[in-house]
């Protein structure tokens, strides 16, 4: 009865942070107060709880470091005018007819080369929602708003700088390029299909144009042209030959700073406030509420929230108090069992968690077993993640996933419909997998599969910091010696 009370208070805690726009980590704080409270009356001390987030929160350090690079990434961008060169090339093609297909596209490939939904929305979505005409015009809004939410979210899945396939590489101990070359190959139906959806629309609503002085703007504040578009160039050639994706990141930010300082003519002073701070333009500019953001400090922020979300999965598991659930999910048997499995519990963790991180933790932490009892190897589990609970929590209204993106486009929930790509795909992944599943037979049966030797796993001296054995196990601990 207290764990039922616990969920239910922290699950209105993280609903109310989240429609409210608190920060998501001061909700996640009260809320692990409740659940230590309410297992310390169960007879757990408070220095075991304490060991237990600190143990679970050791899966978060090989991401940290990549998080705080990312924002360095995004804010030198900004500077060099990859960001802005980026989205007037993309104006020029715009026209009533092409407007839907010219958002889903455009925003799609920012959001590869970026890795962030949020920083895409922030600055080719908004870019793209002035140019709809009539605050009035409400379906144009959300159909424009749920394409440019579906393409963001194309590369916060499959992007080599997203914070959300770092995390699952991470916890599923698997080779960051192999699950971004994996996500490549089950993405182009979903994509052919969500692409043909948007050409119905393309040729059948086409979308009024409001006049707009967003080409001129760019024109006027950059200095636009191919060679702003070499720190892209760079991180996609490395990320290509396999480079890990630290030295990518560090070659495409030296890249973007000596554009920024000898192509924009910005001081190395301004430009190293940028990478601390985010990048920004004086008030006065047209463009200063669309081209922004980036920075260190603001990813000092989302790795709080990925601290304190897996610092929650390290006591969920040892204190086990998902045990029933877990019992539940031994009747799965096939890999159309797994697949329907992690949809639904990726479904109701994104619901409960309000917030991605916490329902890619829950699901890889409830599913993570079963995977093993059925011989799956360690790619399938992150394959599965990132095609279902990736995607699907930014259809949940209230997950910051799909809030935080409706707030800064100027809409509702009405755009949830019309983000195409991000229920084809695991539509599709689930009618493919269930229409070719069979039995995988007993884990006696074959033998296990051995875990691949990952880019975590070279950074921590050979061994993940934190695996699903070290929750069942936690005597073992995790350090290596």
């Amino acid at each position: 009865m207290d764990i039922g009370l616990a969920f239910g208070l922290s699950f209105g805690l993280l609903l109310v942070g989240a429609v409210r726009g608190v920060f998501i980590a001061y909700p996640l704080l009260l809320a692990m107060v409740l659940f230590v409270g309410v297992l310390r009356r169960r007879g757990f001390s408070l220095r075991a709880l304490a060991t237990m987030g600190w143990r679970g929160s050791q899966k978060a350090l090989p991401v940290i470091g990549v998080l705080l690079l990312i924002g360095a990434v995004t804010a030198s961008w900004m500077a060099a005018g990859t960001v802005p060169t980026l989205v007037y090339y993309g104006l020029q093609v715009v026209t009533p007819h092409s407007f839907v297909l010219v958002a889903f596209g455009l925003t799609s490939a920012v959001s590869l080369l970026l890795g962030t939904s949020f920083g895409t929305v922030g600055t080719v979505g908004v870019a793209l929602m002035i140019m709809v005409a009539g605050e009035e015009s409400g379906f144009y809004r959300h159909l424009i708003a749920g394409a440019i939410v579906a393409g963001a979210y194309v590369g916060d899945r499959a992007s080599p700088m997203s914070s959300s396939a770092l995390l699952i590489a991470a916890i599923t101990r698997t080779d960051l390029y192999d699950n971004v070359r994996r996500m490549g190959r089950t993405s182009l139906l979903p994509l052919g299909l969500a692409i043909a959806i948007y050409a119905g629309f393309a040729g059948f609503a086409p979308v009024p144009l409001a006049e707009s002085s967003l080409v001129g703007d760019l024109e006027a504040e950059f200095r636009l042209g191919p060679v702003t578009l070499l720190p892209a160039a760079v991180m996609v050639l490395l990320s290509l030959r396999r480079v890990a994706v630290q030295r990518a990141m560090f070659a495409s930010t030296a890249t973007a700073i000596a554009l920024a300082v000898i192509y924009q003519h910005y001081s190395g002073w301004q430009v190293l406030q940028y990478l601390l701070t985010g990048f920004y333009l004086e008030a006065d500019s047209p463009l200063s509420a669309i081209v922004l953001g980036g920075g260190v400090a603001a990813m000092l922020r989302v790795s709080l929230v990925v601290v304190i979300s897996t610092a929650f999965a390290g006591i969920f598991a040892e204190t086990r108090l998902l045990h029933r659930l877990e019992r539940s999910l031994e009747r799965v048997k096939t890999p159309g069992d797994r697949i329907l499995a992690t949809t639904v519990v990726g479904t109701l963790a994104a619901a409960f968690g309000c917030t991605q991180t916490i329902a890619i933790l829950l699901t890889q932490q409830l599913l993570g077993p079963t995977y093993q009892r059925t011989n799956a190897p360690p790619p399938a589990l992150a394959l599965d993640l990132e095609n279902t609970v990736v995607v699907i929590s930014p259809l949940i209204p209230w997950n910051i996933a799909g809030l935080v993106p409706a707030a800064i486009l100027g809409v509702n929930a009405g755009f949830i419909p019309f983000a195409c790509y991000l229920y084809l795909l695991p539509l599709v992944s689930l009618l493919w997998v269930k229409g070719r599943s069979t039995p995988t037979g007993s884990p006696s049966s074959s033998p296990p599969h051995k875990l691949q030797t990952t880019e975590v796993d070279r950074r921590t001296g050979g061994r993940a910091p934190y695996t699903q054995s070290d929750l069942a196990n936690p005597d073992s601990g995790s350090e290596t010696s």
